[in-house]
């Protein structure tokens, strides 16, 4: 574990230095990633310049649904996004390589071509989740203080599980990238929202099945003082952290699996 985090601060930074050069670009580049998510936002506005309500949810609890989810997709993008280019390395027989380094292949794939860049989406969800915390008329006891950056660690991690899952299931059908971000990118935009506007048929699909849920919807419903409509027990609302682990290792599982079978580019 220790070795892995090293080699991937290593190779991460070494990427940075690389995008530092042109510092223009890079700039620019996220301030495009910025401008183009804040367009997602603007959806949310225009709608609420409609109707007062969404699911029974204020602009600013929507707000607040959407700055935790986007913080939460933008940091696993970030660390992990690029293990959606496995397909393309088995294809190209690129993984190969990597397979004979000194170092943990699913730590080089992640680092590989580190697109710092990718902090645009983190600080455009980050400016709306600041504003969604001011406006809120919600106290700010001690246990929601403590649990909103839990929430956006475990999150995250649920996220990164979601991407690394994706990744083991191109060694089976190669070329399975919007797959993945049918639960990523999708997942994203689904928690955005309240899952009250949904059916209870979903709800419980993203509770049980792929716990999407987890990421921002039972810990906000604690932070927002807001009723379960599935009615599950209170101590659902804590239970990301647990239901981020499993994931992980569920995803760890999937990932030597897929090691296992692969043979080489073709196989």
């Amino acid at each position: 574990m220790v070795n892995g985090l090293r080699c991937y601060l290593l190779l991460a930074g070494m990427w940075v230095r690389a995008t530092m050069a042109y510092r223009t670009s890079f700039v620019s580049m996220t301030l495009a990633q910025f401008a183009i998510t804040s367009l997602e936002f603007a959806a949310i506005l225009i709608m609420f310049s409609h109707v007062p309500a969404l699911g029974g949810f204020t602009l600013a609890e929507i707000a607040f649904l959407y700055g935790l989810s986007g913080a939460c997709l933008g940091l696993a993008d970030l660390l992990m996004g690029n293990t959606e280019r496995l397909g393309e390395r088995i294809r190209r027989g690129s993984l190969d390589t990597m397979l004979i380094r000194p170092m943990p292949t699913l730590v080089q794939i992640a680092a590989d071509e580190f697109a710092l860049r990718r902090i645009g989406r983190i600080a455009q969800s980050g400016c709306v989740l600041g504003w969604a915390i001011a406006a809120l008329e919600v106290t700010w006891t001690w246990d929601r203080l403590v649990l909103l950056p839990i929430t956006i660690t475990s999150g995250a991690a649920i996220f990164c599980a979601v991407l690394v899952l994706g990744a083991a299931f191109q060694f089976v059908a190669q070329d399975a990238a919007e797959v993945t971000n049918a639960f990523t990118y999708g997942g994203d935009r689904l928690t955005q929202y309240p899952l009250t506007i949904y059916p209870p048929e979903l709800i419980r699909a993203v509770t049980f099945l792929v716990p999407l849920g987890f990421i921002n919807w039972y810990p906000a419903l604690h932070m927002l003082d807001r009723t379960d409509p599935l009615g599950l027990p209170a101590a659902v609302r804590f239970a990301s952290p647990l239901v981020a682990a499993l994931l992980c290792a569920v995803a760890g599982l999937a990932w030597r699996a897929g090691i296992r079978r692969y043979r080489s580019t073709g196989s």
